[in-house]
């Protein structure tokens, strides 16, 4: 469980409370904006005091997420573009089931006030949002964490065993990582421009999640960029 940026002390002793009844590993945050060591905090926590005791506070989420093979985001914008369309939480929670084991799965949740950003976002597997009422679209952040973790509990109870399939995805740190070096070829070659490349680039990245690249595809996607970047500043020795 992974909390970027929360500002209520509420919020976080609740959230902390709802890792202790669905059994979640570990509590991450990242950059807290509230003193989540409060009393108030302490109080909501109840029994979940040890989440917020052993909690790790990171500064980035790249660095919160480098040692998950599965990352799952939140989103509660609406938005009218089809290819960016976040996925249901049912959706998901069935998705998870095909899998023989997950470890180190994280689930991002954003701001109270805003959520997370097109960059934090593009660093998940996969995107999914809470079916609310269109008018009342949004939830407290505590309310949302009980409803998925609700959900996404089902997800371990035996289901077709023998059909499961072995997750093997590249991880968002890995994807990360690897699109340094095809940021810096595509600048070099003059495919992206500096004013585009955020936007063209976040584009590349959703695709490889889309397509659930594993790590061995990745790493040859990524010695084959390696070897054309070498050549290029090497070519006068060729």
């Amino acid at each position: 469980m992974i909390l970027v940026e929360p500002s209520g002390p509420l919020n976080v002793g609740s959230v902390a409370r709802l890792c202790s009844n669905f059994n979640v590993d570990q509590l991450r945050i990242i950059s807290p904006k509230c003193d989540i060591y409060s009393l108030e905090t302490k109080k909501m926590a109840l029994k979940g005091i040890k989440f917020i005791e052993e909690c790790t506070i990171y500064e980035s989420l790249i660095d919160a997420i480098s040692d998950c093979n599965l990352v799952l985001a939140t989103c509660g914008r609406i938005n009218s573009s089809k290819e960016n369309e976040p996925d249901s939480l049912e959706n998901i929670s069935t998705w998870i089931r095909n899998f023989k084991e997950v470890k180190n799965l994280a689930i991002l949740f954003g701001r109270e006030d805003r959520g997370l950003t097109n960059q934090e976002l593009i660093m998940a597997n996969k995107v999914f949002k809470i079916k609310t009422h269109k008018d009342f679209p949004s939830l407290n952040l505590s309310h949302a964490v009980s409803i998925v973790l609700y959900e996404l509990s089902k997800s371990v109870r035996p289901h077709n065993i023998l059909k499961k399939k072995a997750l093997d995805f590249a991880t968002s740190k890995q994807i990360e990582d690897s699109f340094l070096e095809i940021e810096k070829l595509l600048l070099k070659t003059g495919y992206l421009l500096p004013h585009t490349l955020n936007a063209k680039i976040s584009k590349f990245k959703k695709y490889i999640h889309r397509v659930e690249t594993s790590k061995h595809e990745l790493d040859t996607l990524r010695g084959i960029i390696h070897q054309i970047n070498w050549a290029l500043e090497n070519k006068n020795k060729l």
